[in-house]
């Protein structure tokens, strides 16, 4: 009995005063060259609320525009207004700073994030109004706040890391020990941040799903963030932490931890988790990075570009036992980067497309679309690194042909047709195939697609460990009606006859020599 993707959830967070703030770029120049023309023209380059709401990609994101709508849009999109201008859309929302930071303090549990009492008044009730905002939430936030004076000299004296909204100090991140690193307030900052769009990312995904709360039992969490202390550094556990807040109490969980890779690594065991029986319903969550906010900026200041990398991504996707109509993932075609497969882009592609199809009797022609890093080229192209789902499209293309699935004549048209634009924000994890899960369900339900293959992909050596790449795929499909009872699959029929022919050709081999 396969699993099947229920619902999906994605979330953004427009967080221009992180950006200046807590962005690696950012933080790093300060320290090495505080009086940088960079720093200084910065601000200058910051996008309002209202402009990152008419940005195309993002509405592409929570699901108000379509990949094809913005493939039909000429590029740059940062210089073109979306005529879908909304706050909320069918997948998700995209929440304001200063309703974030109002969550931060919800998601806290240790009482680190401190916020000043005016700043609370004014933006309490546009918090309450959202409608994945129940009580409980808000019920975490103190009617009694903390003063401005107070909040500038745990900045100044005790190492808080700033909460700011239009360039003014409202908040602070306090360290959760005097000495430990890993409970300094910059972490604590990074972890809540990413806990708090978590949080968002279920809660939309459970309202998307039409499931209750009470439904879920189990929660993995992939971002790129690590919990813990000085005695276990990444212990974890963000995913139990956020169902916490999220009101999901049936739920235990734990977390994955690949890179960018890592999305595709979580929902891989998430489904074999529900495949195997050991839970009926399970939600895979990621929050967003502040690391990665304006991570390219100073290309995009060089080239009077606004800052396009403002916003926390986040998603969610819950799987359930078969219903008989949502898609379902495939177990049966994976694709595995393996210790041997190298770093040749040509041996990558090759891991995680063609061979997990040799080994289920498939062309690469038979996928309808794949979704590989789903990188938005506003943000990659001026900072030098091109077009990233156009060049993985083109090493596909080339091994179909070369693999005899695709005529040379069709090299060119293969993108358009097989391929999808990139609109996902540059946080590492939340691009890497992910954010077409949400539309391929939709595609696979109407008809339109029949095979959707998600395919993630990392860079391991950044932990200093290892020099290894990173990347596993999955396949996404039409639901076969089996809800549990006996029977084979047209997909489980053609790998059968494949293995049967390669096992016959090994035998005439073997009997030849």
């Amino acid at each position: 009995m396969k699993s099947v993707i229920k619902g999906t959830g994605y979330i953004l967070v427009h967080t221009p005063d992180m950006v200046l703030h807590n962005g690696t770029t950012q933080t790093t120049e300060r320290i090495v060259n505080p009086d940088s023309e960079y720093l200084k023209e910065l601000p200058k380059h910051i996008r309002s609320y209202e402009q990152t709401l008419s940005y195309w990609p993002n509405q592409v994101y929570i699901g108000n525009k379509t990949p094809e709508d913005l493939a039909a849009v000429a590029q740059p999109w940062c210089d073109k207004e979306c005529d879908a201008k909304d706050r909320y859309g069918k997948f998700g929302q995209i929440m304001p700073q200063e309703e974030f930071l109002l969550l931060m303090q919800a998601c806290d549990v240790f009482d680190l994030v401190k916020l000043e009492q005016g700043f609370v008044d004014a933006n309490r009730a546009a918090l309450a109004a959202n409608p994945i905002i129940d009580d409980a939430i808000m019920a975490r936030i103190p009617e009694t706040q903390t003063a401005a004076d107070e909040i500038a000299r745990l900045v100044a004296e005790e190492h808080s890391e700033g909460l700011y909204h239009n360039g003014t100090l409202v908040g602070c991140v306090n360290r959760a020990h005097d000495i430990d690193v890993n409970l300094s307030a910059h972490v604590m900052h990074e972890n809540l941040v990413s806990k708090a769009s978590s949080v968002m990312a279920l809660l939309s995904a459970v309202q998307n799903a039409g499931i209750s709360k009470e439904d879920i039992e189990y929660v993995v969490d992939c971002c790129e963030e690590a919990c813990g202390d000085m005695n276990q550094r990444g212990g974890g556990n963000f995913a139990k932490a956020a169902a916490e807040i999220a009101g999901l109490n049936n739920a235990t969980g734990s977390d994955a931890r690949g890179f960018c890779a890592g999305p595709a690594h979580a929902l891989v065991e998430a489904a074999a988790l529900v495949q195997a029986g050991a839970y009926k319903t399970v939600a895979v969550t990621a929050g967003g990075c502040t690391a990665k906010l304006g991570m390219n900026g100073k290309d995009h200041v060089k080239k009077g570009l606004p800052i396009m990398e403002d916003m926390l991504g986040g998603f969610c996707v819950i799987l359930t036992a078969n219903d008989g109509v949502s898609p379902e993932m495939n177990l049966e075609i994976i694709g595995r980067h393996t210790v041997g497969t190298g770093s040749a882009p040509q041996a990558v592609i090759g891991s995680l497309v063609t061979d997990p199809l040799d080994r289920a009797g498939l062309k690469v022609t038979d996928i309808d679309k794949f979704s590989p890093e789903m990188q938005n080229p506003d943000i990659t192209k001026p900072a030098g690194a091109g077009d990233v789902p156009l060049a993985n499209y083109k090493m596909i293309a080339a091994l179909a042909v070369k693999r005899g699935d695709l005529q040379k004549a069709d090299l060119a048209t293969f993108p358009e047709k097989y391929g999808l634009t990139g609109w996902a924000p540059t946080q590492g994890h939340i691009p890497s195939g992910v954010p077409y899960v949400g539309f391929a369900r939709e595609d696979i339900m109407s008809g339109k697609i029949k095979r959707a293959m998600i395919i993630g992909k990392g860079s391991l050596f950044l932990g200093r460990m290892t020099n290894l790449f990173d990347g596993v795929s999955f396949v996404i499909q039409a639901n076969s009606g089996d809800n549990g009872a006996s029977g084979v699959s047209e997909d489980e029929v053609k790998g059968m006859i494949a293995k049967a022919m390669k096992d016959f050709a090994a035998t005439l081999m073997a009997q030849a020599e």
